[in-house]
Parts: C-alpha cells; structure tokens; sequence
C-alpha cells in the first residue's frame, strides 16, 4: 500500500495547498475546548450568535491542532469522534485545508497513518454508498476497494460542513448496518459510522455550523472544538492582508469598523469582514464622485450590501478603467442573473439549502454561461467535484441578501403567497401584506432563520439604501408610502408579555436598518441619565435588550440600578445572561427575584462575570 499512500498524499498537498494565506491562518491553529452546545447556538442564527456574545469567545480552554487528536491525559484515549463547530464564514472548510495540508507534508498527527478528506456538498451527488465505496471516494487512488487500510493502524474520515448535507440525520430512526460492502442511504451511512456500526476502527471528524451539529446526540461526541473569531490585531492583520498595496485604506477602513460597535463584532467573522470591508473600502475610493447626500459611510448591513452588490454589477473589481457601454452591457447581464439568483437564493433559504448542483441551476432559469462573469465571484462559488458541480454562495448573508432583494421586487406584483412557491395559497395583493405576512413567518421561524432575510427586506426601505440602488436594482423612490407602515408592523412584534424573544430583538435590528431609531434613542438616553425606572414597557424592555447589546453605555458595565421590577426582570432575563458585568444595586427585589437570578446564574449559557 505505500506508493499508493505516497500518491494519496502527493494529491492532498496539490488540493489542499492553495488558497491558504499563511498570515491569516494563526488563529486556527488553536481551537476553544468546549462541553458542548449552547442553547443559543442550537436555537439561533449564527449572525444573531455572535450579536450576542459579542464575537468573543465562550471560553478559556483552548486545544492545540496538532492535539486535536490525541488523547487529554495520559490515561485517556484518543477521541473517535470530533466535532469542529463555528459560524458560517469563520473559517471550518479552511481549517480542514490547512489540516490536510500541514498532515500531507508530515508537519502534525504523524501517528495518523491515512487522512481521507471528505465534504458533505460532495456526499449530496450520491443516493446510496457502502462504507467501502466512501473510502474510495475519499481515496480515489486505490486500486480495490479492500485495499483502503481500515485497521488498528489510525485513518482519520474527516466529514466537512454537516449543514450543507441535503438529509437530515436521524439517530433516532436509523437502520442498523454492520456490513462495510452493503450499500445503503448515504444519511444511513453516516449514522451508522459515527455510531461505531461501520469502519469503528477509524476516527471521524465533522465540521459545522453550530445548529446542524445538535442533530449528533451529544454521547456520542468525545471532543467538541469551537473556531474562534478574530481578535482586534487578526483584524487588523486580515485588512492588511486584503489591501496589501494600500496601508492607508486599510488603516481607513479598520478606522470605520471601529467606529461602529454592531459591525466591528460581526467583522470577528472573517467572511463577514471581508465583505464589509471591500464594501467600505469602495465606498471610500468612490466618495470624492459622489452628489453630498451620499457621503455617509455605509452603516447598516443593508447599506454594505447595497455597496458590495453594486460594487459586483459594475464588475469594480479591477482598477482597469472600463469603457462606458461595457459596463453598462455588463450591468444589464448582470441584472437578469440576479433575478434568477435571487430566487434561488430565497427558496433555498426557505429550504435550509445552501448548496446548488446543475440541475438547481436549470430549474430556476440561471444561465450557466453567464455565471462565469466578474459577479459571479464575488456573489456564488462553484466548486468542480468528479461527478458535478457545486454552486453556493460566497457567504450565507449574500444568499439572505439576495432573497430580500427578490422578496422586495416580486412583492410588488404578486397576487399569492410568495412563501408557497408551488400550490395553491389565498390571495395577498400589494407590497405591505407581503411585507406582514414576511415579519409573520420570521416570527415563527422556530431557530430564527429568517432573521437576517428581514433586516435586509426592511432595509431596501430605508431611503439612503433606496438611493444606493435605484436605478440598479430598485426603480427610484418607490417604496415612498411603505416606510411608516413597514415601521408599524415591526414595532408590532416588540410587545412581549412574557419574557423578550431574539425574535423581539431583531425586530429592534429590523427598525435600525429601516433607520427608524426614535425608540431605542429614548431607552439608551434615559440610560445615560439613569431615568430608566417606571419606563420599562414591554416595547421599551425589548428596546433596552436591543442596546445591551449595541450601546456604548452598556460597554464597560450594564447599570439597571433602580429601575428593575419582577415582571421587567423576568423579561429580560435571557438577555442579561449576556452582560458580563451587570450593576442591580437599589432594586427593591424579593425573593421570587433573587429565585430568578440564581437560575440565570447556574445557566450554560451564562457570561455574567460581575454583578452587583
């Protein structure tokens, strides 16, 4: 079997080797330890995730790559399935790379004798497999299908992105198979490997968004690692990267990330940053040719989008100047493909698909001719597997855009439910009902995944982003009688009884992005003046969670001194767990309260680190 080893890793390094900027590969070289998934990371979208804890890590415990398959102790054993968790774009499929990679040269894991990489979009082009049959697919080098070492000697199956996998996995309803020649389901398949049924010999290791991982009951885990985002000199350091040949704009652009808490959390995520930063970085270049109104630097997601979406049209990639009536070809071409696109991208969304083969694309009209232009990039990749092609986009919040965009245009004519793509649904007519009935569905997403789909939606109503893309995407300033009835039905979704829901607060983000601010202007000022006692209304309450996580005034220390009744507590409950230092001094609480605040304090997801 050794030249067909040598050949396999010969492949690997050729595979594996491009692509991986070494500057900005330092942070995966050390993972977060962690016991396992949080409630947030199974419930909610991985942007509102990291809102939430603020991009910082969850915990101190941190495991070397080169351990990640070894044992902890000197009297435990190596761990057979490992779990690898993080949010879209934070870097899962690269760090498999650079894993490969650094395996292939002989760098780390030496008592790992076969490393045979395998992604679930490839996994998605087979109906059926036998264990045997996936072996080969990961090792195409070997001539019979016994031939693949499966022994006591360590083969490592490494199983990349479970969320893009097309079947759920069912642990519960499994059929049992111990035969590695029997060809079966591949969901089945998988099941049965990480139960130990088939290849128990060799290790597994699977990498995910966080929610898809909770379908793997926990018992059968030995090692959970999380990625951790960047912090602020890997920041700095990747906008370097990115703009090698301009320090100043780099400098420029970390300058305005800085400057605005909500992005600089979401730019730890690195896919997320580069977006923002080639969209900051456009607009910086553009500005001086602009009329005054538009000189503000884009703030909200949807004013990035809108940049980044304009920079893609008009194909600004290269600092080549272009003729007029090329871009303006290109522009058009451009145009039609984000039609289509955009259609897939919603109906996807709505089907948790992330990834597209061939006949996804014929289905929804896109032609694979034109994909190949300067848009396409930027907005999908496609990736070359022996059997076909996979097609996704370049990160989730493109696809989420890109369905808003096609909400927002096909609301103005439809006649039926655009969320029942095919059958019968009762007549909606006229952009607001369309617009209702989207903030109705996002409020019953049980895991929030349409959360980011309706910032964007209210978004394309804000009049700086109607300007952005008028002309482009959007016809000029037609969404004029929308805005105040937009407003309305968000706020409608402010008013918990009970306790304030993620969905509550993204309603909040929803109101940001349409640029409608006036609520949470009067919470954070009463904060800053410390007049917040007898305020706290359900909206108010809902507003006041919003800034725990955005305010300047909650940076350092969240003050809810004198202010604080049982009821507002119960409310806010799930939102304080996140503060990490909390002042309550003065509240007139009884026990029923400090009842509540001890389950808070024992929760896993608890970040309190001081409190008052």
């Amino acid at each position: 079997a050794e030249p067909m080893v040598q050949k396999h890793l010969e492949s690997l390094q050729s595979s594996c080797g491009n692509g991986l900027e070494t500057g900005a590969l330092q942070r995966l070289t050390n993972l977060l330890l962690v016991e396992g998934l949080t409630d947030l990371q199974q419930k909610e979208h991985d942007i509102l995730q990291v809102e939430t804890t603020k991009g910082l890590p969850s915990t101190s415990k941190s495991i070397p790559l080169e351990k990640l398959f070894l044992p902890l102790s000197k009297v435990s054993i190596p761990p057979r399935i490992s779990v690898t968790v993080g949010v879209a774009g934070i870097g899962k499929s690269t760090l498999v790379k650079l894993f490969v990679c650094s395996w292939a040269k002989g760098e780390i894991s030496r008592d790992i004798l076969l490393v045979l990489p395998l992604t679930f979009k490839e996994l998605n082009t087979h109906e059926k497999l036998s264990a045997e049959c996936l072996l080969c697919l990961a090792c195409p080098h070997t001539t019979a299908p016994g031939s693949v070492p499966a022994r006591a000697a360590r083969t490592l199956l490494i199983l990349d992105g479970l969320d893009e996998f097309k079947t759920p996995l069912d642990f519960s309803n499994a059929v049992v198979c111990t035969d590695p020649k029997k060809e079966i389901q591949v969901d089945n398949l998988i099941t049965n490997i990480i139960r130990g049924n088939l290849l128990q010999e060799a290790s597994v290791w699977v990498t995910s968004r966080p929610a898809a991982a909770g379908q793997i009951p926990s018992g059968l885990v030995d090692r959970m690692t999380e990625i951790r985002g960047l912090g602020a000199a890997e920041m700095k350091d990747f906008l370097e990267q990115m703009f090698l040949d301009n320090r100043d704009l780099s400098s420029q652009v970390l300058q305005h990330i800085r400057a605005n808490r909500s992005l600089q959390v979401l730019c730890t995520i690195p896919g997320f940053c580069k977006i923002s930063a080639s969209s900051i970085a456009y607009f910086l270049k553009h500005s001086n040719d602009q009329s005054q109104e538009a000189t503000v630097v884009p703030r909200t997601l949807s004013e990035i989008y809108s940049y980044y979406f304009k920079m893609a049209l008009s194909g600004d990639w290269l600092e080549k100047p272009r003729e007029a009536l090329k871009i303006e070809q290109a522009v058009n071409t451009s145009k039609k493909l984000v039609g289509s696109l955009g259609r897939l991208a919603f109906y996807g969304l709505l089907r948790r698909k992330h990834v597209f083969y061939e006949q996804d694309m014929k289905a929804y009209g896109i032609d694979l001719s034109l994909l190949h232009s300067c848009l396409s990039t930027r907005l999908l990749l496609k990736e070359d597997m022996p059997a076909s092609t996979a097609y996704y986009f370049s990160h989730l919040t493109i696809q989420e855009f890109l369905a808003a965009l096609y909400y927002y245009t096909a609301a103005k004519r439809a006649i039926f439910d655009l969320f029942v793509e095919s059958g019968v649904s009762w007549p909606k007519l006229g952009f607001l009902s369309h617009f209702r009935n989207a903030v109705q569905r996002a409020l019953q997403a049980e895991d929030g995944q349409l959360d980011i789909f309706m910032r964007f939606l209210s978004g394309l109503l804000s009049p700086p982003v109607n300007r952005l893309l008028s002309g482009w995407l959007l016809l000029k300033d037609e969404h004029g009688g929308w805005h105040s009835q937009a407003v309305d039905a968000l706020q409608g979704c402010l008013q918990a009884e009970h306790a304030v829901s993620w969905r509550a607060v993204n309603a909040m983000r929803c109101l940001h992005e349409l640029q409608h601010t006036d609520t949470a202007q009067a919470v954070e000022e009463a904060m800053r003046s410390g007049t917040l006692a007898g305020m706290l209304t359900p909206t108010n309450c809902s507003a006041l969670a919003y800034l725990l996580q955005v305010s300047d005034v909650c940076l350092e220390e969240t003050n809810l001194s004198n202010c604080l009744t049982y009821n507002v507590c119960k409310r806010l409950l799930s939102q304080l767990l996140f503060c990490h230092s909390l002042r309550l001094d003065n509240n007139q609480f009884k026990d029923d309260v400090m009842e509540l605040l001890g389950s808070v304090l024992s929760g896993k997801d608890c970040q309190i680190q001081r409190l008052r």
